[in-house]
């Protein structure tokens, strides 16, 4: 795989050059705003539980003892401990890694912006986020349209992901993927539906956000009743031309749920049979000192940097790509 001959980098210098300029417009953004950039680690002696997302690890001997470090996927972890400790509205632009497929629109290491605004909601957030597009596009026209989940479920499938039945789900997935007549987890065929029907129909001309997942979707953001009873999440997602930029969350502060949330996780990665992790205990005791309300998001700036530069692979915009690191 390591060829001496590919020293050259992947994306054009001209590429390079707007990449810097993203970068530098970013950084004024916030810095007008007041919000304090952060740089944690990359290196954890604990890890995420999300039984969809696998960490690259290390392991070194120190004073005599095996030590495990997990790359981090994402800084939330480290910056939700520095909001308990009283930080104040941050952000934070750097890699972070992932053991995934590399693929058009995936590379192992990647380039995140996660920010995390004090005393705003997701709803706010999402007006901040549509901001941050007109301020790095420079076009104060720019906006983003918005559509609930259910809206969008029903608009493209047909079927209403809250009252749905799990046949209907079922034959729906099998008709547009082959896959899902075996399937009886209800968020998988949702999960399946709406990345290959649902997605590649929104944010076509103009970047949407999609809110108010089901409950079920939570992650990590607060949960509520819509107006129509459903139990929804305070969560939003950030599509456009086909790609998912960013995940946003009216972040859940409540240390017990959280806990909690982590156990189920664990619980499904045994029931998949993949590899138990250490859940970052330090997270839940910072909760339980207290989480200001706020709402956090993270974004793929090398997928944004794609869109303005108009590039179809994540190569075409990085220094150096997978095959040429």
């Amino acid at each position: 795989m390591y060829d001496a001959s590919l020293w050259q980098p992947s994306a054009d210098l001209s590429v390079l050059q707007k990449r810097a300029t993203l970068f530098a417009a970013i950084r004024r953004f916030f810095d007008e705003r007041s919000v304090m950039e952060v740089d944690t680690q990359c290196l954890s002696l604990a890890s995420i539980t999300d039984p969809h997302i696998e960490v690259l690890t290390s392991q070194i001997r120190s004073q005599g003892q095996d030590v495990t470090y997990y790359l981090q996927t994402s800084p939330e972890f480290a910056m939700k401990r520095l909001l308990c400790a009283g930080a104040g509205s941050i952000y934070q632009l750097g890699k972070v890694f992932r053991a995934e497929e590399i693929g058009r629109r995936h590379s192992i290491e990647f380039t995140m912006l996660e920010w995390y605004r004090v005393g705003l909601d997701h709803w706010q957030l999402m007006d901040e986020i549509q901001a941050l597009l007109a301020y790095v596009l420079d076009d104060a026209r720019l906006s983003c349209e918005r559509l609930s989940y259910q809206l969008a479920f029903l608009r493209h499938t047909g079927l209403d992901p809250f009252s749905a039945t799990l046949l209907q789900l079922q034959q729906t997935a099998h008709d547009h993927t082959e896959y899902g007549l075996q399937e009886e987890d209800r968020d998988t065929l949702l999960e399946l539906l709406f990345a290959s029907v649902v997605e590649p129909a929104i944010g076509r001309y103009t970047p949407c956000f999609i809110h108010s997942y089901p409950a079920s979707q939570a992650a990590l953001a607060k949960v509520h009743s819509d107006e129509q009873g459903h139990k929804v999440a305070a969560r939003f997602e950030l599509y456009w031309q086909g790609m998912e930029l960013a995940n946003g969350y009216h972040e859940l502060t409540d240390a017990k749920e959280q806990a909690q949330r982590f156990e189920q996780d664990k619980v499904a990665r045994q029931s998949m049979k993949l590899a138990d992790r250490q859940f970052d205990e330090r997270l839940i005791k910072a909760l339980e000192q207290g989480l200001p309300d706020c709402a956090g998001v993270a974004l793929g700036v090398d997928r944004l940097l794609m869109l303005l530069c108009q590039k179809n692979h994540i190569s075409e915009v990085l220094p150096f790509a997978h095959g040429r690191a």
